[in-house]
């Protein structure tokens, strides 16, 4: 059975670096984020990001984020791989959820969802599971 989850997040930290400048003011970067979210999911989550910052300061990025907290009630951890863009002051984020990563009660842990952020320091975030 398929459950829902929604509620907000909250940058704690973000340690980002330039490891290849491109032409323009392109450039590749890796950061390391962490994360507070609060709602049906109330989690601490770390995340290791690569980005891809375009000329015109838009962005695509892709990573991993290990959650470690309460997801419906369940305790446990897990892992997110992320992917997204960033354009418009606006950035979005989908998630699909690592099969196989889930620990304690999130054992078995399937789903996907998404993540909102049009100003610092967090956003929205929604996301759809099952375990099993």
């Amino acid at each position: 059975m398929t459950a829902h989850a929604q509620g907000t997040f909250t940058v704690k930290s973000w340690d980002e670096k330039t490891y290849e400048e491109l032409a323009g003011n392109a450039k590749l970067t890796k950061a390391r984020m962490a994360f507070t979210y609060a709602g049906d999911l109330e989690a601490e989550g770390t995340s290791d990001t690569l980005m891809c910052y375009r000329d015109d300061g838009t962005a695509i990025y892709t990573g991993l984020d290990r959650m470690t907290g309460q997801l419906g009630g369940r305790s446990g951890s897990f892992i997110l791989r992320s992917d997204g863009a960033y354009e418009g002051g606006e950035a979005t984020t989908t998630w699909q959820i690592v099969e196989g990563s889930g620990t304690g009660e999130l054992g078995g842990l399937r789903g996907a969802g998404s993540a909102v952020s049009s100003s610092a320091p967090g956003g929205t975030f929604s996301l759809d599971y099952d375990l099993g």
